[in-house]
């Protein structure tokens, strides 16, 4: 049979083609003493936070916690002879995104999420997260619903966090105000846009009444909201001893100077969602003495284990770490103690692991792993005094 040149040079290109791709092919895949090293040598954590968006602020500095948490993990000689390797993703503040991303991660064979901040973007990520069965700690989202289906009451089997409820820091904060402020009424004035700060205002109000105060108004706003001070002269003039603010600094800071302006000179309260050094630069040092809020640790605190994460936080970010920063080097922190007691880099026996956690020595605070896969562990006062953060 006779064979035309043309058909012999594709043959010759075709068989020139398979070696190189059988080549290429075996440069990328490789062997175990090869290209497989590093997959063999690291273990994929997925870093799914809010880097751009209105609570940049949290997403970043968390991020920046889970970072040097990982780097010094992996000098220290990583978990299990292996290296953490972390995968990193920007929610930009939306739950929609936050569910993208972790579908994405959960391509890339990540063995646990360290994210995202907000009990809404986690939300987002919960139904990924448990349909491929990989744990998520989440390293602030405060909201009752976080770790337990609502419609069965049955705690999520692959979710998990490191910062305690909204109702515990609502009602840490009434008896705060009762038994060491002295109060015996309060006025309420948060924010009406999330459920993280309606949720603080109902604790809060439940939590004061039982205490035996007089809640006697409450007022809303809404975020994005730049000016207060028509709501706070109506609140003036019910004489306060105390007013109380659920929401996040980007209007708490606006809010307390407005009231400041007015000559409104009661203690001022509110939650975890003021920590930012924005409060300070915003509303002033002056502005804000003799106002307190609810939070996860203490700048201040003169612990040895806080003082050298201070240490080597500011050394590397040129920074002070909030609360937020504090909770993502947290997060990786405990996620690296369940790999090392699971044996394994397995998703399923990591989230069986971080279940049993006993007495982790976290930053902010030494804690333990409920039932419904909340942390327990003790509430901070903080106090503005002169524009520093002082424990209460």
């Amino acid at each position: 049979m006779r064979v035309s040149k043309r058909l012999v040079l594709l043959v010759l290109m075709l068989f020139t083609l398979g070696v190189l791709a059988g080549c290429g092919g075996k440069q990328e895949g490789g062997d175990k003493a090869g290209g497989d090293k590093a997959a063999i040598e690291t273990i994929p954590v997925g870093i799914n936070v809010e880097l751009s968006g209105d609570l940049a602020s949290y997403g970043s500095n968390s991020r920046n916690g889970m970072v040097l948490a990982i780097e010094e993990i992996n000098q220290a000689g990583g978990v299990l002879g292996k290296e953490l390797k972390y995968i990193e993703r920007d929610c930009q503040s939306k739950p929609d995104e936050a569910m993208n991303n972790s579908a994405a991660l959960a391509g890339e064979k990540i063995i646990a999420q360290l994210g995202p901040l907000t009990s809404g973007a986690v939300a987002g990520s919960t139904p990924v997260m448990m349909q491929n069965k990989i744990p998520l700690i989440a390293p602030a989202a405060t909201a009752e619903n976080v770790t337990v289906d609502e419609k069965t009451g049955k705690t999520l089997d692959y979710i998990f966090r490191v910062c305690y409820l909204d109702a515990d820091q609502a009602r840490r904060m009434a008896d705060f105000a009762l038994n060491d402020l002295k109060v015996k009424n309060a006025v309420i004035f948060g924010s009406t846009s999330d459920d993280y700060a309606k949720g603080l205002a109902k604790y809060f109000e439940e939590a004061f009444i039982a205490g035996g105060g007089e809640i006697v108004a409450k007022e809303g706003y809404v975020n994005g909201d730049k000016d207060f001070k028509a709501t706070l002269t109506k609140l003036r003039s019910k004489n306060p001893e105390f007013i109380y603010v659920p929401g996040y600094y980007t209007e708490v800071a606006l809010l307390i100077k407005q009231a400041r302006d007015l000559d409104i000179k009661v203690p001022i309260g509110g939650g975890d969602g003021w920590d930012s050094p924005d409060m300070v630069k915003v509303a002033g040092a002056e502005a804000l003495n003799n106002t307190y809020f609810a939070n996860h640790y203490s700048v201040e605190d003169p612990s040895p284990a806080i003082s050298s994460f201070v240490k080597a936080y500011e050394a590397k970010y040129k920074k002070l770490p909030d609360s937020f920063a504090a909770l993502g080097y947290d997060s990786a922190k405990i996620l690296a103690q369940a790999i090392k007691d699971a044996g394994e880099a397995d998703p399923a026996k990591v989230a069986q692991a971080l279940a049993k956690v006993k007495d982790f020595p976290g930053i902010t605070g030494t804690m333990s792993i409920n039932e419904k896969h909340n942390p327990v562990k003790e509430i901070v006062v903080i106090e503005y005094k002169d524009g520093k953060l002082i424990s209460r």
